[in-house]
């Protein structure tokens, strides 16, 4: 891909990025305009031989740690309770999905310090991650695993379910803040078409958790964003949740801030 194309394709992910991270849109934007101006003035600012979206956000914050723009307004947020440089780690691990070693290199740090600063951000913002979430799962054992994990991290369950009609009945209801999904459900009915059916009337982040991620992974529709395969471990239930509420939250925050 080219530069070219890397940046009309990468634009809309680094402006809500620039957004997130400065508290402001125009700040952002602004940010990543000195950006683009740089990378057409300077091309050699640009190292071809590394991966063009990290080589984009490394110039990025090149361009902006050295820029006389701030912060002007920072809207309410998850984010804007974090230290830049804990901001900084977070969003580009956890919202960008970048590596630690391409987050390291982006902000021109050792990854023991990124490591460190996620820590502390994670540490910071976990007390404001806690919700509610609804389990569509028809094996007794697995749910109730799925409920221990979930409170012990603090969160509420709100409900287990096993059909795809329970599962529409019960988040009506209970509004959940989050739902956690198996594909094949105790009548035949597919939980596919359960978080389809809730979705259509309200909006959360869904992890499905399933032993048949092929069902899902056929590119012949949306992929779902959060996948787990059982068996699991619950360290990668409580990442992988703790990623889908925070991303889903900003987001929030960020179109709350917009109108």
């Amino acid at each position: 891909m080219t530069l070219r194309n890397t940046v009309q394709t990468e634009l809309p992910f680094l402006r809500r990025y620039a957004r997130t991270l400065t508290g402001s849109q125009s700040v952002g934007d602004a940010a990543v305009r000195e950006t683009l101006e740089v990378l057409i003035e300077a091309p050699s600012e640009f190292d071809v031989t590394q991966p063009h979206r990290l080589e984009l956000y490394r110039v990025f914050h090149r361009i902006w740690t050295a820029s006389a723009l701030r912060p002007l307004d920072v809207p309410e947020g998850i984010m804007s309770s974090l230290p830049m440089e804990s901001r900084q780690a977070l969003l580009l691990t956890t919202i960008e999905g970048f590596s630690t070693p391409e987050a390291a290199t982006i902000l021109g740090i050792e990854e023991d310090a990124l490591l460190a600063y996620v820590a502390d951000a994670r540490e910071s913002v976990n007390s404001m991650l806690t919700a509610t979430i609804l389990i569509i799962e028809d094996e007794p054992i697995i749910a109730l695993h799925l409920k221990s994990i979930m409170t012990s991290l603090g969160h509420e369950v709100c409900g287990i379910v096993r059909t795809q009609a329970e599962a529409v009945r019960k988040a009506a209801e209970v509004k959940p803040e989050l739902i956690l999904a198996d594909i094949s459900l105790a009548d035949g009915s597919s939980g596919i078409d359960a978080v389809r059916d809730i979705l259509a009337f309200h909006s959360a982040p869904v992890i499905y958790i399933t032993a048949f991620p092929e069902r899902l992974l056929t590119g012949q529709r949306g992929e779902p964003t959060y996948l787990i395969t059982k068996p699991f471990e619950p360290e990668t239930v409580a990442a992988t949740v703790w990623q889908a509420l925070l991303v889903h939250r900003e987001r929030a925050a960020a179109a709350a801030a917009a109108h």
